[in-house]
C-alpha cells in the first residue's frame, strides 16, 4: 500500500462559471421546429390492459392445469392472476379516446369566455377515478397588456365545458413597457 501514489487533488482545475453552459434538449429546441406537436392518445392505455388480462388469464390457467399444491404453481398465482385481470380491466375502462385536440379545446374555451382572446395556453390533464382526459385552457384577453384572464376546463372526449372561471387580470405589467420584447437582444442571446 505504501507504493501507491497519493491522489493529487490539484490535478484537475475547478471549472469556472464561464465554462458551464446549459443547453436545451434537442426536442425542445424551437429553431428546429418541424410541425405542431401531437398529444398521444389516451387509448394507448388499452394495450397494457390487454397484456395484463392475458398474463392474468395465463396465471389462472396455470393454477387450473397444475393445481394449487404444485411445486412451481401455488396459491399466489390465483391472487396474481385476479389482480392482473382487475388492473387490465381498469386500463381498458380508463383508456378514453382523445377526440378533442388542443385547437378544438381552445375554440370551445374561446366561445365560453366573454372577452376576445389574445394569448392562450393548453395543458392536458385527467379528472376523476376513470381518468377522463380534460384540457385546461388558460386564456388572456387581447388587449396589451391583457385586462382579463380565464381558466376553462374542456372535456377531451366530447368538448363539453366542465368548468370555467374568468376574472380581471391581477398581474401588474406596467413596469415592463415593452421591455419584454427586447430583453433577449440586450443580453446578447
Amino acid at each position: 500500500m505504501a507504493d501507491e501514489d497519493p491522489i493529487d487533488a490539484s490535478a484537475e482545475a475547478p471549472t469556472s462559471d464561464a465554462e458551464v453552459r446549459d443547453a436545451l434538449p434537442e426536442d425542445l429546441n424551437v429553431s428546429e421546429f418541424v410541425g405542431p406537436y401531437v398529444f398521444p392518445n389516451n387509448n394507448r392505455r388499452r394495450v397494457p390492459g390487454y397484456l395484463y388480462i392475458l398474463i392474468g388469464l395465463g396465471c389462472l390457467v396455470a393454477v387450473f392445469v397444475a393445481g394449487v399444491d404444485g411445486v412451481l404453481v401455488n396459491a399466489g398465482f390465483i391472487a396474481a392472476g385476479t389482480s392482473l385481470i382487475l388492473i387490465g380491466a381498469y386500463h381498458l375502462v380508463a383508456g378514453w379516446n382523445l377526440d378533442v385536440d388542443e385547437r378544438d379545446a381552445l375554440v370551445a374555451a374561446t366561445g365560453r369566455v366573454a372577452f376576445p382572446v389574445g394569448h392562450a395556453s393548453a395543458q392536458l390533464g385527467w379528472r376523476g377515478l376513470l381518468s377522463r382526459p380534460t384540457w385546461r385552457i388558460l386564456l388572456y384577453s387581447a388587449e396589451d397588456p391583457p385586462t382579463r384572464r380565464g381558466l376553462v376546463l374542456v372535456d377531451g372526449v366530447d368538448a363539453e365545458i366542465v368548468a370555467a372561471f374568468t376574472e380581471d387580470n391581477p398581474e401588474d405589467w406596467s413596469d415592463l413597457d415593452g421591455k419584454l420584447e427586447t430583453a433577449g437582444t440586450q443580453t446578447g442571446e
